[in-house]
């Protein structure tokens, strides 16, 4: 069992050398170099850590990602085990109406939020001349909004799975002892899920610190990390790649002491259980039922108000950039006029790395999780990492290290896989080491003790157990591959154009009707799928659902 476990772990940060540890090391090399001369220096960091503006950019950041982490785990924390264990009228389509937000892209959802109650908003100038006075969503309030509606999913899918992995036994052995449902909920159903509700709640915060959209379109006048990355790799403002290089430092310091904390928290305790199916659904009174239904439907409505406002929108006519109340289909016919290769694109690439992305992060996220030495500890670490890095940072990083031969890989759709592989690799881990958190030692112990061989264990009795997580693994890597923009924008060609870089021209240029539109379509190949997928795993047991 150990040389697998090794194996595993010596292939896996083979990988992540090449494909993550070696660009970056290229961007960060800049990131100590004099301009034009070539000489090391540590100036570059003297310059952001001495600057208030860049200071502000990491208070500013940091602190829409911790507001951000605590609502969207509020949110998704109750949902989750509403979903889990409660009988609700359409779990189905309400477990694919909570993860549709990941696949809306974040600077589309905030535009759409920005006409309805920006400060000429539609509905905060129609609420003014009511004498309803409203404040507009700009600012860190409007970015928190954003990011808690938009990425609680993250929390709520693994805690899903975290929650049915549970053994009903040890809630009825809680419930015998004399607890009440809401002391069984939080003194021992919670802490037993922990891993799972950390493993969502880090990647909302990287999530939060990693993204431009939001902040782009909402922040106003005030910097973020992620934006100013952006604006300094891409030359808006200052072409200034050392300094890009430097603040990308302090994004990945940033998630990795969040990581440490994680680890450490999990290190010390069990969360070990020896269920065997999925539990039954709590057996309710109406009124709870009631209860629990409304604020299920309630919370995924509200979350979904950024796409009712795209899909409106989508259906009103623009002319320029100014948004006109009068129904129209120009939008969709006006997209519907070009090509379609960028659609092709996005379901090929976004469905090709969410299996490769599963594929590779499930073994590494089993042996993170049962295996605890230096290496595997270097190898949790590393492969967090891809999620704190900007995208704009990773798909330069790989420019620099794969355009020039024996590799050559620009140009084409396999550096766009590598690149959302390598970004998208902590879902796929960080769903599986939590899931594993939760599946016994001892059923592999037996499996091996019996002469099965410790890969065939893996494959067949470890990965039927993790198959919840999994799937919810697919199902993230998928949608948010497809609403990808930070490392397409970087590394796309004209041939290999997506969805996201078609909005993000349009919104730019003086088409953010079609941008919409295009979003609406977006959404519509999103919701299809994870539609079907619910339905076939609600028939399942020990499921999502």
């Amino acid at each position: 069992m150990k040389e697998f476990r090794l194996a595993i772990t010596v292939i896996a940060l083979v990988l992540l050398a090449v494909f993550l540890l070696y660009p970056l090391a290229l961007v960060l090399d800049a990131s100590l170099r004099v301009e034009g001369t070539g000489a090391l220096t540590l100036a570059n960091y003297a310059k952001v850590f001495s600057s208030a503006y860049y200071t502000n950019s990491v208070v500013n950041s940091l602190t829409a990602g911790v507001l951000a982490t605590l609502c969207a785990t509020a949110l998704g924390v109750p949902l989750a085990f509403c979903l889990a264990r409660v009988n609700l009228p359409g779990r189905t389509v309400l477990l694919t109406l909570a993860s549709l937000p990941l696949g809306l892209p974040s600077f589309v959802a905030a535009y759409a939020l920005v006409l309805l109650f920006g400060h000429a908003g539609v509905v905060t100038t129609a609420l003014r001349d009511i004498g309803i006075p409203i404040g507009s969503i700009y600012g860190m309030p409007g970015i928190v909004i954003v990011f808690a509606l938009t990425l609680y999913p993250y929390v709520l899918m693994p805690t899903i799975a975290g929650f049915k992995a549970i053994d009903i036994s040890v809630e009825e052995a809680a419930r015998n002892l004399g607890g009440s449902r809401f002391h069984v909920f939080r003194t021992v159903l919670l802490p037993v899920v922990m891993p799972a509700v950390l493993a969502g709640a880090l990647l909302v915060f990287i999530e939060t610190l990693e993204n431009f959209g939001v902040p782009a379109v909402l922040a106003e006048d005030k910097p973020f990390l992620a934006v100013d990355i952006f604006k300094l790799f891409a030359g808006e403002a200052d072409s200034n790649p050392a300094a890009a290089g430097a603040l990308s430092v302090l994004l990945i310091a940033g998630t990795s002491v969040v990581l440490l904390i994680q680890r450490r928290y999990l290190g010390k305790r069990r969360f070990t259980t020896n269920a065997r199916s999925a539990p039954p659904p709590l057996p309710l009174s109406r009124g709870w039922r009631i209860v629990a239904s409304t604020y299920c439907w309630g919370m995924v409505s509200i979350s979904l108000l950024p796409f009712a406002a795209v899909l409106m929108i989508s259906f009103l006519r623009f002319r320029g950039p100014v948004l006109h109340w009068e129904a129209s289909l120009g939008n969709y016919i006006e997209l519907l006029a070009g090509s379609y290769q960028p659609l092709y694109n996005t379901l090929i690439l976004a469905s090709v790395t969410a299996f490769v992305a599963t594929l590779i992060g499930a073994p590494i996220g089993y042996v993170v999780a049962r295996h605890r030495s230096r290496l595997t500890g270097v190898l949790d670490m590393v492969g967090i990492v891809p999620f704190a890095v900007s995208g704009t940072v990773l798909g330069i990083g790989l420019i620099l290290a794969f355009n020039n031969r024996p590799l050559m890989l620009t140009g084409g759709w396999l550096i766009l896989v590598i690149a959302y592989v390598v970004r998208k690799l902590p879902f796929a881990i960080r769903s599986s080491s939590a899931i594993v958190h939760q599946i016994e030692p001892s059923l592999e112990e037996a499996s091996i003790n019996l002469g099965v061989s410790p890969m065939r264990t893996f494959a067949t009795l470890t990965v039927p157990l993790m198959m919840s997580g999994l799937v919810g693994s697919v199902i993230l890597v998928w949608i948010t591959v497809a609403s990808e923009l930070s490392s397409t924008i970087v590394l796309y060609t004209s041939k290999w154009s997506t969805m996201t870089v078609r909005m993000y021209q349009f919104l730019e240029g003086t088409a953010p009707g079609t941008a919409t539109a295009a979003a609406a379509v977006l959404i519509l190949f999103t919701a299809v799928p994870l539609l079907l997928v619910n339905r076939r795993l609600r028939r399942q047991d020990g499921t999502l659902l």
